[in-house]
């Protein structure tokens, strides 16, 4: 149980830095005139401190072992890059919550997707009515929430 609410409280803390990385980048990409420079500096500063907690836990074994890796795996530097350079552009255009509301809508429909079919290997949870009301009370709630 107390690993379960320590991984809550990550999660947590990942979700609260969600919107706050995306107004910070959007912010800087207004200010000096192109979201993709904006991007490219977010990706600098996260690749140097991602290199600090590698070389601090001692994980530079792993990296040997990234060459013989299946290739779509790498898919997922393309969706990090796809999701800051897409909210540092629209955020300023549609509104930080707006684009969050449509961020947290895809992240519930992909999450419901990939449990239910276990995608790269990930466990699999049935799809069941009490999940897909749960998941339509989470939507509904998002959407709510940034209605006036």
């Amino acid at each position: 149980m107390a690993e379960g609410l320590r991984h809550a409280a990550l999660m947590f803390a990942a979700g609260v830095g969600i919107p706050l990385l995306a107004a910070l980048n959007a912010n800087l990409g207004q200010r000096i005139g192109s979201p993709v420079a904006a991007g490219v500096v977010l990706f600098a500063v996260a690749f140097a401190a991602a290199l600090a907690v590698l070389l601090v836990t001692d994980g530079q074994g792993a990296l040997a072992r990234v060459p013989g890796q299946p290739p779509i795996l790498f898919l997922a530097g393309m969706l990090v890059a796809f999701y800051i350079l897409s909210i540092t552009f629209v955020a300023p255009r549609f509104g930080l919550a707006n684009a969050i509301l449509f961020v947290l809508l895809g992240q519930l429909v992909s999450a419901a997707i990939i449990d239910a079919t276990g995608l790269m290997g990930l466990a699999a949870r049935p799809v069941s009515l009490t999940r897909i009301a749960g998941l339509v009370v989470m939507a509904v709630g998002v959407i709510l929430s940034q209605r006036g």
